[in-house]
């Protein structure tokens, strides 16, 4: 008969007496995941104490035992703390690893920490309460990204940025109001995630390898030790439910989405061309051969590191399209994709939060000579003319007309003389300069929502009171 130093039976292995041989030394490389799911051993742990609880209370094993397990899987921890559980390429994974040192240090006892579950609902249970943890410290990373662009918001109030839509100057905006909209975005974020983790927080552990166990076990009471809100009706969907791996990979890939847009906004503010912000030295590199260069490069790799979040969520949608119920291997490949999603995204929010922190200065000095050298006030010239009567559509003729002519002189609106204006239409008047003046154009843009100095103040108290 084949040899028992597995965790369970087989030579070498955690499986049952019916394996005769090992693995192939590249298919037992091939097969492991010890290399990567060791991230999820304080969650093995934490999942087994509470399986260890429960087996107590429900008589499965004495209390006594129970005692035993947990502080034998304490023990556990607290080696790895120290650095002295080092789980080779035999333990095959963080599951196996943590069952196979236990029984070293209970004998047989040990081996009963494994009644009525399955790596299935185990694997399951780890890598929700993982996420779980995941999504609420990227809750206050995104708080932090939020608090750093108020700030900036709220240091510059009153001044102004070119507004643009095809990347054409369009109508100037107070550069508050522009901070504001990614402020929003990461609301937005912040909500999904959130949305996210509720799905998140359900115990498929007790569900075994896909049809639920004959022991009497208590479910809810495992799910309420490890702070879950409730447990799977159904076994099957408890074991191969990887759904909220894809969702958090979509909120995740709309989080880099947003962290990418204000990225390359910082990279075409950083340039010569535009000069609307200074970058720190803390936050910039040069260039080994340009002496004068200064490069955005936290920006550029928040724009290149988004899309690694993106490929993971098309890896992860590819992964479970085909897959028959219940439990399949192909979910080994979960795990690196979910793990590097979180890590990617947590040190992008970290470093665009330190960006806006210290890491850039917008120069207002530069702003207000951009806004007061284009045309963007020429929507505001057709407004002028509506509110004296003109119809919309006769009055923008009228002012695309003048822009035409005004670019062929190489003169502003603002420096066309009263008479000029009046031969466009007699119903312009000497206060034609002061309605679009940019200061006064921002400012009466007062809808809800708008750039208007009220309502960009009233959008500051509000995140103020939210995030300060």
């Amino acid at each position: 008969m084949a040899g028992t130093d597995g965790v369970t039976g087989g030579t070498g292995a955690g499986w049952s007496d019916r394996f005769e041989q090992g693995l192939h030394p590249f298919i037992e490389r091939f097969n492991a995941s010890i290399g990567f799911d060791i991230t999820l051993l304080q969650e093995d742990l934490d999942g087994s104490v509470a399986h260890a609880r429960m087996l107590g209370r429900c008589g499965l094993i004495s209390s006594d035992e129970s005692a035993a397990l947990i502080e034998g899987l304490e023990t556990i921890r607290r080696e790895a703390a120290a650095g002295s559980f080092v789980p080779g390429l035999d333990d095959e994974d963080v599951h196996f690893a943590v069952e196979r040192r236990l029984i070293a240090l209970l004998g047989p006892l040990g081996k009963k920490l494994h009644t009525g579950r399955s790596r299935n609902d185990q694997v399951g249970t780890d890598l929700r309460l993982w996420l779980r943890r995941r999504i609420d410290g990227l809750d206050e990373r995104l708080q932090r990204f939020q608090r750093a662009l108020l700030h900036q918001a709220l240091d510059h109030a009153e001044t102004l940025i070119p507004g643009y839509t095809h990347l054409q100057r369009a109508q100037p905006l107070l550069l508050a109001h522009h901070l504001l909209a990614y402020v929003e975005m990461a609301q937005r974020d912040r909500e999904r995630l959130a949305d996210v983790r509720r799905r998140v927080n359900v115990s498929p552990l007790g569900a075994a390898a896909l049809a639920g166990t004959p022991l009497p076990i208590d479910r809810r009471a495992t799910a309420a030790d490890l702070g879950f809100e409730g447990v799977y009706a159904n076994s099957l969907d408890a074991v191969s439910d990887r759904d909220f791996t894809v969702e958090f990979a979509a909120a995740a890939s709309l989080v880099m989405a947003h962290l990418s847009r204000l990225a390359e906004e910082v990279i075409v503010w950083a340039s010569e061309e535009f000069g609307f912000v200074r970058l720190s030295d803390r936050c910039a590199t040069g260039s080994s051969l340009m002496p004068q260069k200064k490069n955005p490069d936290v920006p550029e790799l928040v724009r290149g590191k988004t899309g690694r979040v993106f490929g993971h969520l098309q890896g992860l949608l590819t992964m479970i399209k085909g897959l028959p119920l219940a439990y399949n291997k192909d979910f080994q490949e979960d795990k690196e994709a979910l793990f590097d999603c979180v890590r990617t995204t947590e040190d992008c929010l970290e470093a665009m939060a330190i960006v806006f922190e210290e890491g850039l200065a917008f120069r207002p000095e530069r702003l207000a000579r951009a806004v007061q050298s284009d045309y963007a006030n020429a929507t505001d010239v057709a407004d002028y003319l509506v509110g004296r009567g003109v119809p919309f559509r006769e009055a923008y003729q009228l002012v695309g007309g003048l822009v035409k002519t005004c670019l062929e002189e190489g003169v502003l609106l603002r420096d066309l003389p009263l008479e000029r204006w009046q031969a466009l239409h007699p119903s312009f008047e000497a206060d034609i300069h002061a309605a679009i003046d940019p200061r006064r154009v921002v400012e009466v843009r007062t809808s809800e929502g708008g750039t208007g100095h009220r309502r960009v103040r009233e959008q500051l108290e509000r995140w103020s009171a939210l995030l300060l």
